[in-house]
């Protein structure tokens, strides 16, 4: 059925903009890791102030939920990162020179704004299909990029200073919890009628993929002298 692999679907539906999200020159760098630790650092602190949004998303999928499970399974997932994600993702940051205080002291770029005020306006107007559909490319599409730079040729293990990093999207923890995004969007398909909804579904993970290849972009754009101050 349509709406058991409706992920699929639309991520099909997405090319060319989901390639130059997951191959992007961003990507490819920390694959080789050649990418300049002043662009890595900037990226993680926009990464830190994105997250407190995406915990505020999976809050308004609680509100958004109607049945006892989706209820459960939004509070669950906005737990997760408040009390799990960010607090790894503070230890990280610190392993790469990016203390708290810096995280907490980051102002957001433009790019990280306009990504986190779509996915919680889109949630806001529209119902819990499709706040997953604009969830989906971030969640999901971290998992292939692990993934991928795990077995491509060009990748670089050793010496490599982001391939724990990549290590750890491509991982079995990281890997369920796309896994679960996936089968999340196919049980909203099947309940909410996804099939009628296909062409405004696929407009808001189109608008998702690129906002995250735009979030890629920023990190590249990042001045040496901000990336310094991150």
């Amino acid at each position: 059925m349509v709406q058991a692999a409706l992920y699929e679907r639309l991520r099909a539906a997405a090319e060319p903009h989901w390639s130059r999200y997951v191959d992007h020159e961003f990507v490819r760098q920390l694959g080789a890791g050649t990418l300049a630790p002043h662009f890595f650092r900037y990226y993680l602190v926009q990464d830190y102030l994105f997250l407190r949004h995406l915990a505020r998303a999976y809050g308004l999928a609680a509100y958004k939920s109607s049945s006892l499970e989706e209820l459960r399974q939004a509070g669950e997932a906005m737990r997760a990162i408040a009390d799990i994600e960010i607090s790894h993702h503070i230890a990280y940051c610190a392993r790469h020179g990016v203390d708290k205080a810096t995280l907490e002291a980051g102002t957001e770029d433009l790019a990280t704004s306009a990504y986190a005020r779509y996915v919680l306006d889109v949630g806001q107007a529209g119902d819990l299909l499709d706040l997953h559909a604009a969830l989906a490319p971030c969640v999901v599409g971290y998992a292939e990029i692990g993934t991928r730079l795990t077995m491509s040729a060009e990748a670089r293990r050793d010496g490599n200073r982001y391939w724990d990093w990549i290590e750890m999207y491509a991982g079995k923890a990281y890997q369920a919890v796309a896994e679960g995004e996936r089968a999340m969007l196919g049980r909203l398909g099947k309940s909410r009628g996804a099939e009628a909804r296909l062409p405004q579904l696929q407009r808001v993970f189109d608008e998702a993929v690129r906002l995250e290849t735009g979030f890629w972009d920023m990190a590249l754009r990042a001045s040496t002298e901000a990336g310094a101050r991150a």
